[in-house]
């Protein structure tokens, strides 16, 4: 889905994290992954094998995906519940990893080969999820402070501050309801 306001996408590895979260748009509420052939679909475009996948690869997609937004929510200051925990927990013991050297000695997380469908997404996103932590670009993707947004956005700002999605949407409503309840108070 288009980002909302200027900003610009996550960057690698963190895209796919990003990508993956706002396959919905809780506000207009498009799901780019409602059935199972949506979801199939979405990922062999992402270069992940894919068998056509059924309800139960859906679901667990689907709680990957907002188990995900709850990370990047709390990223951005909020409580993450004891629920989403588990909830990782589950999904990633599913996407196992490796580590692999370069010949320069680098090491990298890569997804253990022959994982298809939600357990080679979830590889793939634990990877991603790493290697952002080991750059220190992990806590900068956050969700939307917005209760009626929460779109996962890259934080690019100097402090690592911003709280919305889009200064000029989310920020804008945020701001002109604290103007109207302090002026009515």
């Amino acid at each position: 889905m288009e980002q909302p306001g200027v900003r610009d996408p996550a960057p690698e590895p963190l895209r796919l994290v990003q990508d993956l979260v706002n396959t919905v748009d809780l506000e207009s509420g498009p799901d780019e992954l409602a059935t199972p052939d949506a979801l199939t679909a979405w990922l062999r475009a992402r270069g992940v094998d894919s068998p056509d996948l059924g309800a139960d690869g859906l679901a667990d997609a689907l709680a990957l995906r907002e188990a995900l937004r709850d990370v990047c929510s709390a990223h951005a200051g909020a409580d993450l519940p004891a629920e989403t925990l588990e909830t990782l927990d589950r999904l990633l013991a599913r996407g196992p990893l490796r580590l692999t050297f370069d010949p320069l000695g680098a090491a990298a997380l890569h997804p253990v080969d022959g994982l298809t469908g939600v357990p080679a997404l979830t590889a793939r996103v634990a990877a991603a999820v790493a290697a952002a932590t080991a750059d220190g670009t992990w806590q900068r993707l956050k969700a939307c402070a917005a209760d009626t947004c929460r779109w996962v956005y890259y934080d690019r700002s100097p402090a690592g501050r911003s709280r919305w999605c889009s200064m000029a949407i989310c920020g804008s409503r945020a701001k002109m309801r604290t103007y109207r309840k302090n002026r009515v108070s």
